[in-house]
């Protein structure tokens, strides 16, 4: 069987890749890490690395970057708008769409009310989501909606499509919590269990391996401290036919928009965010950290490094 994978990937680009990798190769991604690249950004043994456009200890920048989105969690998803000019709601359906969420939630739940039906003793499937990087539930939300989660949170029983978000920073958590709460009521989260909010990090994810249907990653893969740990680790819970895709800001190929979004980048977000959210400093750092992150080609072989293949991406802006 294979590992697939649809990775988005954008710099008011959003880039997709789809990605093929054997499981017989699952046992090879559990052996110690190293990529040969002369890119030091790929090597886990580097003592310095980049925090924007500073460069920083390799065993910093994981509470640096923690720091930054502790102060912006409240405004997450206004910082996004400033980012991406509002653009990112809507790669952000893109993303709903491409997953091919809501058709496959259909034939599953018509599969799940046949076998109740019926004598048959063979469990059907369940569809298991992972959001990494997703703390305040902006991408989960969308994907319980178009899953039917929410009205099925109205009858009883554990539902068989269930939605992870998973986050290393807790405050990210406790404001993507609070909302679902908010949003959808307590029995999505405590009875049928179709959403949950653990707190872990991309590079050794606290699941089994081969959990996960489908791994979702929305603008959280360029603030990793080790981007190849965290791909390895992807690769390492999807299940064998299960697919990976991201969606990111990366490098704009267009010389003349990419003048004019370098002059809004460095001199209007950050300016923005001073008055917004009173933070200059985070909002420079997540411009700083778009420029030093992967190009599209680039990232693309790092996916095959990690064990992914067959892939394509899309540049949506």
């Amino acid at each position: 069987s294979e590992k697939m994978a649809s990775i988005l990937h954008g710099s008011r680009l959003a880039l997709r890749r789809t990605i093929q990798g054997r499981s017989s190769e699952i046992s090879q991604l559990r052996s110690s890490f190293s990529f040969s690249t002369n890119t030091s950004e790929y090597n886990v043994n580097d003592a310095t690395t980049h925090f924007g456009f500073t460069t920083v200890r390799t065993e910093e920048k994981e509470s640096k970057v923690r720091e930054v989105f502790e102060s912006v969690a409240e405004s997450y998803d206004v910082m996004n708008d400033l980012m991406s000019g509002g653009l990112h709601r809507l790669w952000k359906d893109d993303l709903l769409h491409r997953t091919g969420l809501a058709p496959t939630s259909r034939a599953l739940r018509r599969l799940h009310h046949a076998s109740a039906a019926s004598d048959q003793t063979t469990p059907p499937p369940t569809l298991n989501v992972l959001d990494v990087a997703g703390g305040t539930g902006d991408v989960a939300f969308r994907f319980i909606e178009a899953a039917g989660c929410h009205e099925r949170s109205k009858s009883s029983g554990q539902d068989p499509i269930q939605v992870t978000v998973c986050d290393i920073n807790a405050e990210m958590l406790r404001v993507g919590e609070r909302r679902a709460r908010q949003r959808y009521g307590s029995g999505l989260l405590d009875e049928t269990k179709a959403l949950s909010f653990v707190e872990g990090n991309a590079q050794t994810l606290p699941f089994e391996d081969n959990s996960f249907d489908l791994y979702t990653i929305a603008f959280g893969l360029r603030n990793v401290t080790h981007v190849d740990m965290a791909l390895k680790d992807a690769f390492r819970v999807l299940k064998p036919g299960g697919r990976f895709m991201c969606l990111e800001f990366s490098h704009v190929t267009n010389p003349a928009f990419r003048a004019i979004y370098d002059t809004y980048s460095f001199h209007v977000i950050p300016t923005i965010g001073d008055i917004v959210a009173n933070d200059r400093a985070s909002y420079q750092y997540l411009v700083e950290s778009i420029r030093k992150f992967s190009n599209q080609d680039e990232l693309a072989s790092r996916l095959d490094r990690a064990g992914f293949s067959g892939a394509k991406y899309t540049n949506m802006t």
